[in-house]
């Protein structure tokens, strides 16, 4: 029988309507004491001092980038393969991206990928653990010392994700995180900013409120309005609340994925290194044309007439030179036109991943 199966499905865990209705019945909407509970309980979480929420994961981006001074004349490297937002962000504030090759096992960049982009304007480095991995940050690390840059990590997509036993996203100075409805947690929308930097959680609280800090309608800085709502908040204390059981789900999912997926000619997983511990964010894989010579979106579609909703992998940067400019990134070109992701919940059955693999299997030429 065939099913209805979307590729992401958010699922809320307990106190999420308790907690909004409070919030709303409290009269503080906007901000409020659920604001300021998120951001200790997320900081905990991380095991960081300073959690700074916002509207969005792009807007967290955004007050970093401009707490860290980022500009005009400014060049920052990201990867030519993952989402755009760190970009984007770079080109609303006058800087450049500077795209940088991934790794054709993980998906990531390295600091090899990241060094041959150095230029005597870069000022950023900004990782993007795509689809729950995480970037070989030691070496990253070293070089952005090395070379006097800044880092950002863009951890949108792997929060409780590791490295080496530290959360992604809490490594560099400056780790961002979303809260998107597809994500590991959710408030709809939003986002956070943690750092250990006292002086940068002020500079982005700062420019998250207007510019406005010490008086009221004094604007320090031009700042924006990124700021969170109590209610957003509020659910995301509650999803919060159940985080180690999401993550203990998200796990389940993945290995009952790797194990039906991992033989399959023509199929490969996206690469973890050993250091990693993955919060898998959606299950990404690569057709080769060898098993499956229909190409990547008509596998897509021949999902949808099963019930089946996947996702392309993302864009790569030199597939939109409109935007981006001309440049050779031959392997993020390459997983740009082969990455699919697969339904990806916690809440998945076993035998709705079953249904979903063998759906999957029927479309292998």
């Amino acid at each position: 029988m065939q099913r209805n199966i979307p590729w992401v499905s958010p699922h809320f865990w307990g106190s999420e309507q308790s907690y909004v209705v409070d919030a709303l019945q409290s009269s503080w909407i906007s901000g409020g004491a659920y604001v300021d509970r998120f951001e200790a309980e997320f900081a905990q979480f991380c095991n960081v001092p300073y959690a700074i929420t916002a509207s969005n994961g792009t807007s967290a981006l955004h007050m970093a980038y401009l707490a860290l001074n980022i500009g005009p004349c400014d060049e920052v490297i990201v990867p030519g393969f993952g989402f755009m937002a760190a970009a984007n962000i770079a080109l609303h504030v006058g800087a450049k991206p500077v795209f940088a090759e991934v790794n054709i096992d993980s998906w990531c960049m390295t600091a090899g990928d990241i060094e041959k982009c150095i230029t005597p304007r870069t000022k950023a480095i900004v990782p993007i653990h795509t689809y729950g991995n995480v970037c070989d940050m030691t070496p990253i690390m070293e070089l952005a010392q090395s070379k006097g840059l800044i880092m950002v990590e863009d951890a949108a997509e792997a929060i409780g994700s590791k490295y080496r036993g530290r959360m992604a996203g809490t490594i560099a100075p400056v780790g961002i995180y979303s809260f998107h409805a597809t994500k590991t947690i959710t408030t709809g929308e939003g986002g956070a900013a943690v750092t250990s930097s006292f002086e940068l959680r002020d500079r982005m609280i700062l420019f998250r409120n207007h510019g406005m800090s010490s008086k009221r309608y004094w604007h320090e800085v031009a700042g924006h309005n990124f700021r969170l709502t109590n209610m957003q908040a509020a659910m995301g204390c509650a999803q919060l609340e159940q985080i180690n059981i999401i993550i203990h789900e998200r796990d389940r999912v993945y290995k009952t994925y790797k194990k039906l997926l991992e033989n399959i000619e023509g199929v490969t997983l996206q690469k973890h290194l050993k250091e990693v511990e993955p919060v898998v964010w959606v299950i990404a894989i690569s057709l080769e044309k060898s098993g499956f010579p229909q190409g990547r979106d008509a596998v897509i579609d021949q999902l949808k007439q099963m019930g089946i909703e996947t996702r392309p992998g993302f864009y790569s940067s030199n597939t939109m030179p409109h935007l981006y400019g001309v440049m050779k990134l031959p392997i993020c070109e390459n997983l740009s036109q082969q990455v699919i992701s697969l339904p990806f919940s916690p809440t998945l059955t076993e035998e709705e991943i079953e249904y979903v693999c063998a759906s999957f299997k029927s479309c292998k030429k």
